[in-house]
């Protein structure tokens, strides 16, 4: 079984795990460091008993804080989950119908030949007024 010394609050600890948990250990005791070095600080050296209590329940209340967050979001997911379920049972909506206004084939023509025919009476205007 692996032995890893962790340091807490300054302290040099030797602790057995089990084969590739190493990792985790050194992970878990530098998050109970990080708390016994606060204590440490702020309220200066404690017996080792008090220091290691202080920082784990100092980590308790952050984990009991970050669960308290994860059932908020659990639920607050749970809501969305529903009103999107709900909105997907709904069936779709009756398609609209929308008319486009079509200028008939006779009307353009007629248009064209208008416009051909003022462009011949502008080009006469034109060509009677130079000299």
């Amino acid at each position: 079984m692996p032995q890893v010394t962790i340091t807490i609050g300054g302290r040099s600890f030797s602790v057995a795990c089990q084969p590739g948990e190493e990792e985790f250990l050194q992970t878990a005791a530098s998050l109970l460091d990080t708390e016994a070095t606060t204590l440490n600080t702020h309220m200066g050296r404690m017996p080792e008993a008090q220091l290691l209590l202080m920082s784990g329940l100092m980590l308790a209340d952050k984990t009991v804080a970050m669960q308290e967050q994860m059932r908020v979001l659990e639920l607050e997911n749970s809501e969305l989950r529903s009103k999107i379920d709900e909105l997907e049972a709904r069936p779709s909506p009756e398609p609209q119908r929308v008319e486009v206004p079509v200028v008939p084939l006779h009307v353009t023509e007629t248009l064209m030949e208008l416009a051909a025919q003022a462009e011949a009476l502008a080009d006469a205007v034109e060509d009677r007024g130079q000299p």
